[in-house]
């Protein structure tokens, strides 16, 4: 499947199977995402896979929805300032640029694999921090939800149009 091919099939996926997903699933996406690209290549990223139901469970708190609940494994995506590269011009620390890129490796990838994904940034950062050991200087920036789709959605979601977003100069 070509890039525009991948990139069409990629869908917020909210209703996943029970289905467990293969390690060697998982251990394709993880080097997909350590592959991404960063800001001077600090690479100030930190993948947590969460497939244990103890680990399920606290991470189920931090974001309360049904659909949510139902995946059948996780990665958090944190970052580290302390580890991240800064613009010298205007002080801009790229840590979350970089845990973004990294963030849509993982979806693509599984989406490549089989997978549905969903990309999560509404959570409880504070529950989060208390639930999960963190570096210092280390935050989630997402939570990606994995798992085989249950049933297609009906439809996607619509995209602007290109000459809505796009200026040529």
């Amino acid at each position: 499947m070509d890039f525009l091919e991948l990139s069409k099939k990629r869908f917020s996926a909210r209703n996943y199977s029970a289905d467990k997903i293969e390690q060697s699933k998982i251990d394709y996406i993880i080097e997909c995402a350590r592959l991404a690209p960063s800001a001077v290549n600090y690479q100030p990223w930190h993948f947590m896979v969460i497939i244990s139901e103890e680990q399920k469970q606290k991470l189920r708190q931090c974001y309360d929805r049904e659909w949510f609940a139902n995946a059948p494994a996780y990665i958090v995506i944190c970052t580290d300032e302390t580890k991240a590269w800064v613009r010298k011009s205007d002080n801009k620390n790229h840590a979350d640029i970089d845990a973004a890129i990294a963030t849509e490796h993982i979806c693509l990838a599984a989406t490549a694999v089989g997978l549905g994904s969903c990309w999560v940034c509404n959570f409880d950062l504070n529950l989060f921090k208390t639930n999960f050991r963190l570096s210092s200087g280390e935050y989630p920036v997402a939570i990606i939800s994995l798992g085989y789709i249950k049933e297609q959605p009906e439809r996607f979601t619509t995209r602007k149009d290109k000459n809505e977003i796009v200026t040529i100069l």
